[in-house]
């Protein structure tokens, strides 16, 4: 029956007070019901009212209404026709994921017998998701020589129906190098995989396309298709591996965003790009892409979205890694969504070696550390960890103390320097780690020595090399570091063809530059063997040695030389016959030669460089033979002279040459005879040509003749000439040259001089007197103007010079000139009646210039002295009335190197007087001469 109406807060009491009282006789009831997704709003579920056993007016009268825990309602009850129906559109995969079975439980509450009835709703999937791929292209990059029956690993399509409308199967275009293969794992899940039929060509086509289709078994059948790039590359046969084929990870809910919740790590041996590993998901669903991410190229796992325990506890993530071509490796991480832990542990390093030798043994301590964990029960369980592929071992000791120890033996040449990363994490869920990172530099000792990269080497030098000149740079290298590393050069000691190797050869201790000392001569020796040695500076030094093998090339230094013919030594005649009745290409002689040289410059060719009868022989130009190059006739002279020359090819050629007197004849008695019976020949053409060469030569001969005797006579003049001037001149040894001017070859004093002379009939009481000489028209220099020089006298003045008596005596007044008798250029000048010499300048120099002159007619046998006996041309310039008588004789200070003539005075030989300077008494006369 009807419940009678109340007010809602008293009917909420009631229903409260009832539920208390008669809590131990509630009794409840469940209904299953089933309704497909996605239904419109409204749709009926089923009849409530029915099950109940009520009619659907009761409901109401009843109070039968749905108890709602919080949560949205998914359905609501139809108080019209008492069925459960849906409160919206129901969506089957936001609800319940991916579970096979999807229900939902309501509670009904009959509040007049305080009743509730439990009502399960299953939703039941339809097909209202095709497959989807999540990306519209995949590269594959696949090595060309990828043996056919190779699989690779495909992507792989979500649907997130289940049952027959979930994934049901892959398809794959047709293509003559690819086909498809569908694995199932043992969840269920199917793998498409791609299987190489037949080998790839890359040169053939690098590039394939192919389209993969994903379809479900709904009704109708939904469809999702990707590209799949195929790019064939060359040789990558290691695929990434995963250092675990799945990880377990828990974390806590409130862990905040952009936390590294766990590193997948993958290895790849290759190297380069076919070892550059990347990381994605393979299965990429938006629940999954919204709240992790993985970090492509360091594995890392962070968290990208917040966490929800009540969402989801538990998380299934798969991981894809690919190399640089695109070969592929599946892994699986587990997240665990756990509660509270928020401490995490602490590091505290009590002991630490920051460096350790190489050969340390397996064992040393390297750190003492002691962890903590502040929190408690299995949050505090703190475990330490550190990378697998260090060479280092933790060793718990005492407590939470651990010693960190090497596993094995170091060796700096791989790793100088690691950088040791321990991890603590503690046992919580999820765990919470701490790491601390530890420098160890590995210290160096001299445990390897200096290594060539070649086992030997092969040096080359030409011939003739400049000394000092560099051969070869050779360099060891030695992985060990400092003093160690450092590498000096040597030779090994040895003798070759009597003299040490270190005469031939040297090398830089420091740069290991090979030096030649000499210069080689491929002649000689072609190659030589040294013995290299590299030592390091470490202690105990370390060396190795090789080879090296040094071979001279040769250079075309040698000429060739003529084996055949040579010039006879035996007294034979050393002629070639040839008879006269040898035709074309008679072998007449062969000339042989050789060369010291080899290959090319060695390689000799034959020339007829000359011949006295041109076209009558031919040289072989490989094979040196003379052959006749036509028939010998009667008027082919009987002599015949060949030059022939031998020639290398080497750069550049060098020749030799060689003569070959042929004589025409059959054997030596015809060639003597032929020799013999050689007569002039009797035509008048030719006796008068041998005339005419007779005279022309004769003519010639004679012209030659008559030129050599005049040359010989000219130099037998000059040279008599020469040997007077050296005799005269040295009496002129010791006036200076500046004192002297040349003209015609005769020297002549630049100074003039005026001496008296008083003589008596004893000589021993004469005296000399000598003014100051006269530079007024004359150029001279100042150190001889002041400079006093002895003058050179005869050895009776010499000796009156100590005479204490001896006076100087007055000027002779004959040597004064009237007014009329002086120079001038009209016969009278004004002037002083004391002068000796012309006082205008011009007439100075011009009457300096006719006494040089008269000197060089006298020089040549002259008398005449230019203008006229007694004038010595002086009557054209200063009047008729002026002549010898009237002027001092100047000659006699002009002497003639190489001359016996001497300048006398005229008019002393008319007045009987002896010439100054003359054969009569020396004591008397004196040589007035000054230096």
């Amino acid at each position: 029956m009807a419940a009678p109406p109340t007010r809602p807060d008293a009917t909420r009491l009631l229903q409260i007070c009832l539920l208390i009282g008669v809590v131990g006789e509630i009794r409840a009831e469940q209904i299953r019901y089933s309704v497909f997704e996605e239904q419109e709003e409204g749709s009926a579920v089923g009849n409530v009212a029915k099950d109940l056993g009520l009619a659907p007016r009761e409901l109401a009268e009843r109070g039968v209404r749905i108890v709602s825990r919080g949560r949205t309602q998914l359905f609501a009850l139809n108080p019209r026709s008492g069925s459960l129906v849906t409160a919206g559109r129901i969506d089957r995969e936001e609800l319940c994921d991916r579970s096979p079975n999807c229900v939902t439980n309501l509670e009904i509450l009959l509040e007049d017998t305080v009743k509730i009835l439990r009502v399960e709703v299953e939703i039941i999937d339809i097909n209202d998701n095709p497959p989807g791929f999540g990306t519209e292209q995949r590269e594959i990059k696949v090595a060309e020589n990828e043996n056919p029956g190779a699989r690779f690993p495909l992507p792989e399509a979500f649907d997130p129906d289940v049952g027959v409308n979930s994934l049901q199967g892959y398809q794959l275009d047709a293509n003559g190098h690819f086909s498809l293969d569908v694995q199932s794992g043992a969840d269920g899940i199917k793998y498409p995989e791609l299987v190489l039929e037949r080998a790839l060509d890359r040169e053939e086509e690098a590039v394939h396309h192919l389209v993969l289709t994903a379809f479900d078994g709904g009704d109708p059948v939904r469809s999702g298709t990707t590209r799949i790039l195929i790019i064939v590359v060359d040789i990558n046969d290691n695929a990434p591996a995963f250092t675990q084929p799945e990880y377990h990870v828990s974390v806590r809910e409130n862990v905040p965003v952009g936390t590294r919740l766990l590193t997948v790590k993958a290895t790849d041996p290759d190297e380069g790009a076919n070892g550059d590993v990347t990381y994605s998901f393979r299965k990429v669903r938006d629940k999954i892409s919204q709240l992790f991410q993985l970090n492509s190229l360091s594995g890392d796992i962070t968290i990208l979205g917040d966490l929800d325990y009540e969402d989801s506890g538990f998380y299934d993530i798969d991981v894809e890694a690919h190399d640089g071509p695109g070969l592929r490796a599946r892994s699986k991480v587990l997240v665990t969504v756990l509660d509270v832990n928020d401490n995490a542990p602490e590091v505290t390093v009590t002991s630490l070696t920051s460096s350790v030798q190489e050969t340390s043994s397996p064992g040393t301590v390297i750190a003492l550390f002691n962890v903590h964990d502040s929190d408690s029960g299995g949050n505090g369980l703190v475990t330490c960890s550190i990378p697998d592929n260090l060479p280092f071992t933790l060793e718990k000791t005492y407590g939470n103390y651990y010693r960190l120890l090497t596993h094995t033996t170091l060796d700096r040449e791989e790793v100088s320097e690691y950088n040791i990363t321990l991890t603590a994490t503690d046992q919580g869920t999820p765990p919470l780690s701490t790491e601390t990172h530890i420098s160890l530099q590995v210290m160096d000792i001299n445990d390897n020595p200096p290594t060539f990269p070649h086992a030997s080497y092969s040096a080359y030098i030409s011939e003739n090399n400049p000394r000092g000149a560099s051969i070869l740079s050779m360099t060891a290298q030695d992985p060990d570091s400092g003093d160690n590393a450092r590498i000096a050069y040597s030779l090994a000691e040895d003798t070759f063809q009597g003299a040490p190797l270190s005469s031939y050869v040297s090398i830089n201790s420091n740069t290991g530059i090979l030096y030649a000392l000499r210069s080689f001569d491929y002649e000689q020796f072609r190659d030589l063997q040294l013995l290299v040695t590299a030592s390091d500076s470490g202690d105990p030094p370390l060396s190795s040695n090789v080879s090296l093998s040094l071979f001279v090339l040769d250079q075309n230094d040698n000429v060739p030389e003529i084996l055949y013919p040579t010039f006879p030594t035996d007294g034979s005649t050393g002629v070639e016959l040839a008879p006269r009745s040898a035709e074309s290409g008679y072998l007449v002689t062969k000339v042989v030669a050789v060369d010291r040289d080899s290959g090319q410059n060695a390689w000799l060719s034959y020339h007829l460089l000359k011949a006295s009868e041109p076209g009558l022989f031919a040289v072989g130009l490989h094979t040196g033979e003379v052959r006749t190059a036509r028939a010998l006739l009667d008027r082919d002279a009987l002599k015949q002279i060949l030059v022939v020359v031998v020639q290398d090819h080497g750069q550049p050629p060098l020749s030799a040459t060689v003569t070959v007197t042929v004589a025409v004849a059959d054997s030596i008695p015809d060639v003597l005879a032929d020799l013999g019976s050689l007569k002039p020949s009797a035509e008048p053409d030719d006796s008068g040509l041998t005339l005419y060469l007779v005279v022309a030569v004769a003519a010639v001969s004679c012209i030659f003749l008559a030129f050599v005797m005049v040359l010989l006579a000219l130099k037998l003049r000059r040279w008599h000439k020469s040997r007077l001037l050296r005799s005269e001149g040295s009496r002129l040894a010791g006036v200076p040259a500046s004192h002297f001017v040349g003209m015609d070859g005769v020297r002549a004093f630049l100074q003039t001089y005026s001496h008296e002379v008083s003589l008596t009939a004893d000589s021993r009481k004469s005296h000399l007197i000598f003014p100051q000489p006269n530079y007024a028209d004359t150029l001279i220099s100042q150190e001889s103007c002041e400079k006093s020089e002895p003058l050179l006298i005869t050895q009776d003045l010499l000796e009156t010079k100590g005479d204490p008596n001896l006076q100087q005596a007055p000027p002779n007044t004959d040597w004064r000139f009237s007014q009329a008798q002086r120079p001038g250029t009209s016969g009278s000048q004004n002037g002083d009646d004391t002068g000796t010499w012309p006082n205008n300048q011009f007439d100075t120099e011009m009457l300096q210039a006719m006494i040089l002159a008269s000197a060089s007619e006298a020089a040549d046998g002259s008398s005449t002295l230019g203008g006229g006996a007694g004038t010595m041309g002086l009557s054209a310039r200063y009047g008729p009335q002026f002549t010898l008588q009237h002027v001092p004789d100047y000659r006699q200070n002009v002497y003639i190197p190489g001359s016996n003539a001497t300048l006398t005075n005229a008019a002393g030989k008319r007045d009987g007087k002896a010439p100054a300077g003359g054969n009569g008494n020396k004591k008397k006369s004196g040589k007035k001469e000054k230096k």
